[in-house]
């Protein structure tokens, strides 16, 4: 099917992806590599007289096998093949050590990151509060104050950082109406209905007026958190999102390839999940961290930042929240819009719906970035044969020269 999306002049209409099926397998084994074609967006630039080189340090994965819960273990290829993967890029020590592509996509194309965009924002966030331009202790209406009179009053700052709003949304990805379909169309991601009006993110906040818990709770994964959050970095910094992704990280950590992230129809970007890049940028941002936030001599995100994901998460919050089922059996905390795996040396993760990861290992010095078109948005097998392949890939890696 792959080679019949998008192909004539012009494709047939079994073919076409569009604003209605970009997402839905599988179609977006397309969509997942064109989507500034689908939707609007605003570059993030890179600047190539800074990129960073990847060396390479091929390791051979033959013996590497993963555990199958089906029984037996399946190969890293399997795995691949098995989770829809478009692109892997594992690190070790700056050098790329795996390097696969499929479906079409190769080293300079990008792909959308879903949520990993948010852990993105996350380290955005770090350095803007370390410009003294923002504190994780203000009220979001102190710095938007558009937001008195929703869900949002007396929420903090810190609350959308690590997802513990008190708002009523129920991120219900396979949904076909409700206000995850309504946050959906004002961001331009889904095509509006006969006879509705164009909507757009910032004026959506105001239909967010129903609470159902205190801010600084359990761990309660709304998307429109992390949008909010990018309204405040904007609004506390007096620049565009885009501007300063470029200007502070992309630029700054030697991406490769520009970047880029959906906007609304005024403007405002899709923190939560609109960023799309090569996965070779995306191991870079986990380089970044391995390097405690240094790179070329810079110290681009401040090491207490990487320290606060680290070390300061609530487990209970965690253990509260509606994802803790996805990962049975370990020791989690989610902060600064990163998931930690507290047992596993630490491992930080960010994850996106239809298959994005990025993992850092900090103390083994080991990043694998995951970019794929899975069908389904969150699939609970998927996310646990993920991580028995990243540990197998870690658990070889300890041994590799």
């Amino acid at each position: 099917m792959m080679t019949d999306l998008m192909n004539g002049f012009p494709p047939s209409p079994q073919g076409q992806v569009t604003l209605a099926n970009w997402r839905a397998a599988p179609f977006n084994r397309w969509a997942f590599q064109h989507v500034r074609e689908i939707v609007p967006s605003a570059d993030i630039p890179h600047d190539p007289a800074r990129a960073l080189p990847l060396p390479t340090a091929v390791m051979d994965t033959g013996s590497l096998r993963i555990p199958d819960p089906q029984g037996g273990s399946i190969t890293l290829d399997a795995f691949l093949q098995r989770a829809n993967t478009d692109a892997l890029v594992v690190l070790r020590d700056g050098r790329i050590v795996i390097e696969r592509y499929a479906n079409g996509m190769g080293p300079r194309t990008p792909h959308i990151l879903m949520s990993v965009s948010k852990s993105l924002l996350g380290l955005l966030t770090g350095i803007v509060v370390a410009q003294d331009k923002i504190d994780p202790d203000q009220l979001v209406t102190d710095v938007v104050p558009e937001l008195v009179g929703t869900a949002y009053e007396g929420a903090k700052v810190r609350h959308l950082l690590d997802m513990r709003t008190g708002v009523a949304f129920d991120e219900d990805y396979l949904a076909t109406s409700g206000p995850i379909v309504e946050y959906r169309k004002s961001t331009n991601w889904n095509p509006l209905g006969s006879g509705e009006l164009p909507s757009d993110l910032r004026s959506f906040y105001q239909s967010l007026r129903t609470s159902d818990g205190h801010h600084g709770g359990r761990f309660h994964y709304v998307s429109p958190n992390t949008d909010l959050l990018g309204w405040v970095v904007e609004r506390a910094s007096d620049q565009r999102f885009a501007d300063m992704m470029s200007n502070c990280l992309w630029k700054l950590m030697g991406a490769e390839c520009s970047a880029y992230v959906t906007v609304d129809r005024l403007g405002a970007p899709r923190c939560a999940g609109g960023i799309c890049a090569t996965a070779r940028d995306l191991a870079r941002v986990g380089q970044l961290l391995v390097d405690g936030g240094v790179c070329a001599g810079t110290q681009i995100i401040p090491p207490h930042w990487i320290d606060d994901i680290t070390l300061s998460g609530s487990q209970d919050a965690w253990a509260d929240g509606v994802f803790a089922p996805l990962f049975p059996g370990r020791k989690m905390h989610y902060r600064n819009k990163w998931y930690v795996d507290v047992d596993e040396a630490p491992l930080l993760f960010g994850l996106g719906i239809h298959g994005q990861s990025l993992f850092v290992d900090r103390r083994s010095r080991i990043v694998v970035a995951i970019m794929s078109s899975q069908a389904l948005p969150l699939d609970p097998a998927m996310i646990s044969l993920t991580m028995s392949a990243v540990a197998e890939v870690r658990s070889a890696l300890a041994v590799f020269g």
